[in-house]
């Protein structure tokens, strides 16, 4: 898996970081450039200037609370790769349960039982998927299995006899004769 050739985990945690935060700053750009044209006036030039200045005030907003929640996980995640003593879909699931969780505890304890139960459940369809898919995928390098019988490998289409054509037999294959 592509877990095992990331970055060491102190560069990791702010790899992840940076990362997130470049995924909120283009998502949300993206969000609140379409909810600003949306609910700004009518007129073309000011539904523009509606889209840019929804962007400039909430953008930063979004890609910092991405920046906060990817730096929590990959911190979770490393500490639990480092008392484990193995990197394992099971980290991450733990990781995601456990930033949910620490993320609402301002919000008191359901909501933080709430949410490490949603953020674990969220992480477990994500790493399912990805062995799911990793699955599927190795299939199609798993090489044939050899036939043991030679009618199932066609190898009587040709003669016995090599003398003819290059060695390839006298006979053409796939006709009725």
């Amino acid at each position: 898996m592509e877990e095992y050739s990331r970055e060491p985990c102190p560069y990791r945690i702010v790899d992840d970081s940076g990362g997130a935060f470049a995924m909120g700053c283009i998502g949300g750009g993206i969000f609140q450039a379409l909810k600003g044209f949306r609910n700004a006036p009518q007129g073309l030039s000011r539904r523009i200037i509606g889209s840019m200045a929804a962007v400039k005030s909430r953008s930063p907003v979004i890609a910092g609370n991405f920046a906060a929640w990817g730096g929590m996980f990959s911190t979770i995640d490393c500490t639990l790769v480092h008392f484990r003593q193995k990197e394992d879909p099971w980290n991450s699931i733990i990781s995601g349960a456990a930033t949910g969780g620490i993320l609402a505890a301002r919000n008191g304890l359901a909501s933080m039982a709430g949410s490490a139960i949603i953020g674990g459940i969220l992480l477990s369809l994500i790493e399912g998927v990805g062995i799911l898919l990793t699955r599927i995928s190795a299939e199609q390098f798993r090489n044939p299995v050899p036939p043991t019988d030679p009618h199932d490998a066609n190898l009587n289409m040709m003669d016995s006899d090599s003398s003819g054509a290059f060695g390839f037999g006298s006979r053409t294959p796939n006709v009725n004769t």
